[in-house]
């Protein structure tokens, strides 16, 4: 996340009011893109290259999703 300077001590002082488990604060000073993130995931990629694959006949819209 990016967060203003001018917002970043509110903003720090409200995540450290959850507990632990709920929100991690990482240490991480610079910027990466979606892409990046996702070809960073072990697997993730491969995942995607077989979703892409998959039948037009196999795919639930978003309405049906059962969330």
């Amino acid at each position: 996340m990016k967060i203003e300077d001018s917002i970043s001590d509110r903003f720090l002082w409200l995540l450290n009011h959850f507990k632990q488990n709920e929100v991690e604060i990482l240490d991480k000073t610079t910027y990466q893109n979606d892409d990046d993130y996702l070809r960073s995931i072990k697997g993730m990629e491969q995942s995607i290259v077989q979703a892409s694959n998959e039948p037009i006949e196999n795919y639930v819209p978003a309405d049906k999703l059962d969330w």
